[in-house]
């Protein structure tokens, strides 16, 4: 990306350091110019990785008792919100390739808590469908929400506003990474 030693390095923000004191709210889209990269702990994507890892290890061991891995874990919270989706359908609303979410669903089959078969209107097609015992693992899931909210400390309007901006960023991100550099 860095066509030219003499180019800087813009970054967005909007609660840094360099605010002005008086405000009460921080300013938008304002644009600053770092003649050098940020420090690894001003980088937003390293805030939000290491977040995803401290998350992961809170949910370890809930995951553990419910007998799901974090991939799982996302293609049953998938199946949970609307059952009976294509394998293609899950892995869109997870942001990942078919070929990744076929050995997740061959073990949630194999442990008894989904069912793959072939849609009889278009055979190219599998359908994912939540069994019995896959429906009723949804309210033993309950625990890793309750879990993140009680280890994180913060308010249930704080999480709600991060989960909101968060998911604003992705969506930005996403859709101007269609866009050429």
């Amino acid at each position: 990306m860095c066509h030219e030693a003499a180019l800087v390095k813009r970054f967005l923000y909007r609660d840094m350091q360099f605010r002005d004191k008086n405000e009460t709210r921080p300013r938008r889209a304002n644009v600053l110019i770092l003649p050098e990269p940020l420090p690894l702990d001003a980088q937003l994507c390293f805030a939000l990785y290491s977040a995803n890892i401290a998350i992961n290890r809170v949910y370890k061991p809930l995951l553990d008792r419910l007998g799901l891995t974090y991939p799982q874990y996302l293609v049953m919270s998938a199946l949970w919100q609307q059952d009976g989706q294509t394998v293609g359908a899950i892995a869109d609303r997870l942001a990942l390739e078919s070929s990744t979410i076929t050995p997740l669903l061959k073990r949630l089959e194999t442990a008894g808590l989904a069912r793959r078969q072939r849609n009889p209107r278009d055979e190219r097609q599998v359908i994912v469908t939540l069994t019995p015992k896959g429906k009723s693992l949804h309210q033993d899931s309950k625990c890793l929400t309750e879990t993140l909210l009680e280890r994180s400390g913060l308010p249930v309007e704080d999480i709600i506003r991060l989960n909101v901006e968060v998911s604003a960023l992705r969506d930005a991100l996403v859709r101007n990474s269609r866009e050429p550099a």
